[in-house]
């Protein structure tokens, strides 16, 4: 779930060649996966009749994963021609190579599938998301960002709008678990859960990887550009929660949501601050206008988005300052986001053998995602020292070079 490019070279404390700006995209991405691992393990829910938000609900949810998702597109830009984009065969080339690595992760997220593990795994929708980017691949940022902004705009109201006829039939055209290769004999039910009706909406979070295709194409290695994501992206989520406030407190729009919901008891509040998937989201347009996580609205689309370019600004800029004291401080974070299909893979499977077993004596949510932590941040610092890639990455970067024509042996 990484990729590669090339770019002008610096020296690490270790001695081994980099890029600022690779560098930092590989830390975001490790940051992304811790996210999302402590949203896995630990509460994000106090267990109480409130649904109390915990700090990890507030902090990570929805935002781990978006983050996860808006670096897709930027290794997408990163690995298909930077600034300039490529064009004519080359790009061809780019979008079979993408498309094979696609299948890679579709199928090891398929195989997930079958795990019973209490675990939304973002692969079968991220791979899909690879598929639906190829048309895009071959834009500069200025037509990007508009996409973008368009898609931000109408997908939400898109997914309104067709989410209650795709529920409607018996069985409803969702899941309601992992997609897994048996899923695939009821091909309607997929396709609408994974553009639809699932946890990670391929109609709206496509927004995600449009733009993380845009910040791909700009020139991430200047200062003043990482300043600008960090500065931009800052006000862009707090201007989206702030705003989808002012719609619900003032405006009337949670008061309109309970009253909809028809259970004045029911924690409405609480998952608005937390997560919104799962909730019905239909009968009252007032659902557009929240910024929770995970509700796949304009608002919280915006306020994700914010959140991923502003952390991606931080770790260049981070990167950035590592290279100059010559001090490879971000060495075990940029390790395992170079490596993430891997280590998400290694994670999913760990819980899986963790579901529906009490934790063994003397361990508790913390101790085992400290544990998983500390295993990721180890093992990337071990790969990055020796400069490894890691066993999925293996397969996803063969199939990628088997579409553009070329071989292992040959690169």
């Amino acid at each position: 779930m990484t990729s590669r490019g090339t770019a002008a070279r610096s020296r690490t404390a270790g001695g081994t060649p980099r890029t600022p700006r690779l560098t930092g995209v590989d830390a975001a991405r490790g940051l992304a996966l811790l996210g999302m691992m402590a949203t896995h393990i630990l509460p994000t829910f106090e267990a109480d009749a409130a649904l109390t938000p915990t700090w990890v609900g507030l902090a990570f949810s929805g935002r781990a994963a978006a983050l996860f998702a808006v670096l897709a597109g930027v290794g997408l830009a990163l690995s298909t021609g930077k600034g300039q984009p490529y064009a004519g065969r080359e790009l061809w080339a780019a979008r079979r190579g993408v498309a094979l690595r696609a299948l890679v992760v579709a199928a090891v997220g398929l195989s997930l599938g079958g795990l019973e593990v209490s675990i939304a795994v973002i692969l079968v929708h991220y791979a899909v998301l690879f598929l639906c980017i190829l048309p895009f691949l071959g834009m500069r940022p200025g037509r990007l960002f508009a996409f973008a902004a368009g898609w931000l705009l109408a997908s939400p109201v898109l997914a309104y709008l067709l989410r209650p006829w795709l529920l409607a039939p018996e069985p409803p055209l969702q899941l309601g678990h992992n997609p897994g290769w048996a899923d695939l004999a009821e091909p309607a039910r997929v396709v609408g859960d994974l553009f639809l009706t699932g946890y990670y909406p391929v109609v709206q979070w496509l927004t995600y990887l449009l733009i993380g295709l845009a910040l791909g194409r700009l020139s991430l290695g200047r200062a003043g550009l990482q300043v600008s994501l960090v500065a931009a992206g800052t006000a862009a989520a707090v201007f989206a929660k702030w705003f989808a406030g002012v719609l619900m407190e003032d405006r009337g729009g949670l008061a309109a949501l309970q009253a909809a919901i028809g259970d004045p008891d029911y924690p409405l509040a609480s998952l608005l601050e937390v997560n919104l998937a799962g909730v019905d989201q239909s009968g009252s347009a007032w659902w557009l206008a929240t910024a929770a996580p995970h509700s796949g609205t304009s608002l919280d689309l915006l306020h994700t988005s914010g959140v991923a370019a502003a952390a991606l600004g931080a770790c260049l800029l981070l990167a950035r300052l590592a290279d100059w004291v010559e001090l490879d401080l971000l060495r075990p974070l940029r390790g395992a986001g170079a490596m993430t299909l891997s280590l998400y893979t290694a994670h999913v499977c760990v819980m899986a053998s963790l579901h529906g077993h009490p934790l063994p004596a003397g361990w508790s949510p913390d101790g085992v995602f400290w544990a998983q932590a500390l295993a990721v941040l180890a093992l990337g610092w071990v790969f990055a020292t020796l400069s490894w890639r890691g066993p999925l990455e293996w397969a996803g970067h063969g199939a990628n070079l088997l579409g553009r024509g070329r071989t292992l042996a040959g690169r």
